[in-house]
């Protein structure tokens, strides 16, 4: 079954948002090959030459990776550089490119949740939560209409904290209008000041809702014009961040759980700080170069902290506070494409997704 490129990546920008992402990076449709509809795409962590054959070689008309192949500014598309000559010839095979980078990492159920699912951990958390993420919405609704504006506005994604939905407060007051002789007022008459029993609706929202919210508001709001007021919020959302935290069902000893690590990442080279003679029971993990949140495990009391990229200094910095052990880039974000392809079949059912069978992970081990 054939499907529109474009209708796919509409469905990850919003399914994996965007606006999660670092301002940094650079997640997204990286390369529009021209071509409207394909009939199947491949998984991978990162776009190489050989994953741009093996897609071209399996026919897929679209790649879809975690790491952005356009990660940097080209200057230049001369072919002289492997991100170049992917450029070049994915637009030759007319082959589309999509990342899912850090918003990824961020999102709900992302990278480092999948890591925890492997692990079989329970009661999984946020480990850093996100910031400045969240708004609140005000508005004064006529009591006849309060029910289909609140219904509207909570169907756009409004009304979330948590585990709970359709969060609002609602409190009893009166509103004043005068409407000039342009105007058709929903209530009263024009050039007459009128009062009006309302409700004044507050709730909030994810900040990159708030088209969709106000358009939902507009469209239920009986007014000709309905008053409203969107704030910035400076509370954490435990919704979405970086890294997680969570329990294994049994203690084990570090050892053991250190190769537990090996197994399930297939982690050939872990290094870990000094071992501290206890057991494990909480652990924190951050997918990718995640050392810069080992504060926060330490603070979440894991016993443990796992991610990639540590530097040398941040083994000892952490030594007698936590085990940290990285298991590497590539190996904590492996199951990244496992992901993806869960949100996209559970959309589209009958698209064929592939996982490449290239090895990406430009780190090898003796």
């Amino acid at each position: 079954m054939k499907i529109s490129i474009k209708e796919i990546c509409s469905f990850l920008d919003k399914a994996i948002p965007l606006s999660y992402q670092a301002s940094y990076d650079n997640s997204g449709l990286q390369i529009f090959s021209g071509d409207e509809e394909t009939g199947s795409a491949l998984l991978a962590v990162d776009i190489t030459e050989e994953v741009l054959e093996e897609a071209v070689s399996l026919g897929c008309g679209l790649i879809i990776t975690h790491h952005p192949l356009i990660f940097f500014p080209v200057k230049t598309i001369t072919g002289k550089s492997h991100t170049e000559r992917i450029i070049i010839n994915a637009i030759k095979n007319n082959i589309s490119v999509y990342s899912a980078h850090t918003n990824l990492d961020s999102a709900p159920d992302g990278v480092s949740w999948k890591m925890a699912e492997k692990l079989a951990l329970l009661n999984v958390r946020v480990l850093a939560p996100m910031k400045n993420r969240l708004m609140k919405l005000v508005t004064w609704v006529p009591g006849s209409h309060i029910e289909k504006v609140r219904d509207a506005v909570f169907s756009a994604g409004a009304g979330v904290i948590g585990n709970y939905d359709r969060c609002s407060f609602n409190a009893s007051g009166y509103g004043t209008f005068r409407g000039n002789e342009e105007t058709n007022p929903f209530a009263g008459e024009k050039g007459r000041e009128h009062h009006e029993d309302e409700i004044r609706f507050e709730t909030v929202l994810q900040s990159q809702m708030k088209s969709e919210v106000l358009k939902a508001l507009l469209a239920s709001h009986p007014y000709e014009e309905p008053a409203y007021d969107f704030f910035m919020l400076e509370n954490e959302f435990s919704g979405a961040g970086e890294g997680c935290v969570g329990e294994l069902e049994n203690e084990m000893a570090e050892l053991d759980f250190l190769l537990k690590l090996s197994e399930v990442f297939g982690a050939k080279g872990i290094r870990y700080s000094p071992l501290r003679n206890r057991s494990i029971k909480r652990v924190a993990m951050c997918g990718g170069a995640g050392s810069s949140y080992t504060g926060d495990a330490i603070r979440s009391g894991a016993d443990v902290y796992i991610t990639g990229d540590v530097k040398y200094h941040e083994f000892g910095n952490a030594a007698g506070d936590i085990l940290l052990a990285d298991i590497g880039h590539f190996e904590s974000e492996k199951y990244s494409t496992e992901i993806i392809y869960d949100l996209i079949i559970k959309k589209f059912p009958t698209f064929a997704l592939r996982f490449s069978e290239r090895n990406t992970n430009p780190i090898n081990y003796l």
